[in-house]
């Protein structure tokens, strides 16, 4: 028996609140009530002798050694979940493949086209998860991702997908006929300068208004936004394009903004893929020339 490890639950329960920042978020994560979530961490805490939060009124924040111990925990619990995938793939009769994904380009392109994966593969099933940011596949219960980029991931073996090419500045029909100077400028957290850049390459001098526009984490919350009129929008051409066809936006503003980064996929070089992994790899490679490979319809 091993003596120096916490209780599992207790585990989860503060890494969950740590990533949180709540007892209350952390509890609706895993399906408990906020009492028991609170009393998993502060017996975790008596048990190690280690204050892993500073309690105020209804707000905690990590110590130091609470921050240390979370990444740590996080990393742990990630290689556990990635074992016990890669047991249950083995044992089932069918193969199983958990792909990291960005979020915008999994539900306005993948998703709508995985159907047509699983009826010529029914033995491969594909489960996706979130990621914006890189990481090591060694760190993380992965088998591939679709990520987005300059050139591929060190450490990696795959494929470019396709390339990004523009950004377009496009607003929700009914704002077709405004002057861009009179909407609010909506940016994209991980790309703060591309408005920026744009007003640059348009020649134009870059308002201050213009940088003082709401940012969203996700193209699929700047898409959302847009489309309520809350502004104007610097988005992937092809992301915006089921948007255009159904007429809810538009992109009235002349030139876009030309980009060198790409979609790629991308597996661990360390090791051999597993055929599954190859399969999906290429119907993806397939899937983003029918796609892409073409000339992309106009934009509206």
């Amino acid at each position: 028996m091993r003596q120096g490890i916490p209780n599992l639950g207790a585990l989860q329960a503060f890494e969950a609140t740590a990533r949180l920042g709540s007892f209350s978020r952390a509890a609706d994560e895993l399906a408990l009530t906020h009492s028991a979530v609170h009393r998993q961490v502060s017996a975790l805490e008596a048990r190690l002798g280690v204050k892993l939060f500073h309690r105020a009124r209804r707000r905690i924040a990590l110590t130091d050694a609470g921050a240390e111990y979370a990444s740590r925990i996080r990393q742990h619990l990630d290689h556990i979940e990635k074992d016990t995938f890669s047991l249950v793939s083995q044992a089932s009769l069918g193969r199983r493949l958990h792909i990291a994904v960005l979020p915008t380009l999994a539900t306005n392109w993948l998703i709508p086209k995985l159907a047509d994966f699983a009826t010529g593969h029914p033995d491969i099933s594909v489960s996706l998860s979130i990621r914006t940011l890189p990481f090591r596949f060694d760190d993380q219960p992965f088998d591939g991702a679709i990520y987005h980029a300059h050139t591929a991931w060190p450490g990696t073996q795959g494929c470019l997908l396709f390339a990004e090419r523009e950004l377009v500045p496009v607003c929700a029909a009914n704002h077709a006929q405004t002057p861009l100077s009179e909407l609010t400028h909506i940016h994209l957290n991980s790309r703060p300068d591309a408005w920026r850049h744009w007003y640059a390459h348009t020649g134009q001098a870059y308002p201050v208004h213009a940088a003082s526009g709401p940012r969203y984490e996700m193209f699929a919350m700047v898409l959302a936004a847009v489309k309520s009129g809350l502004g104007v929008g610097l988005v992937p051409g092809f992301l915006a394009q089921p948007e255009f066809e159904k007429g809810e936006l538009v992109a009235p503003f002349g030139q876009q903004l030309p980009v060198s980064q790409g979609y790629y996929f991308g597996y661990s070089a360390r090791s051999q893929p597993n055929p599954a992994l190859q399969v999906f790899e290429q119907w993806l490679s397939e899937a983003a020339q029918v796609s892409f490979g073409r000339r992309r319809p106009e934009l509206p």
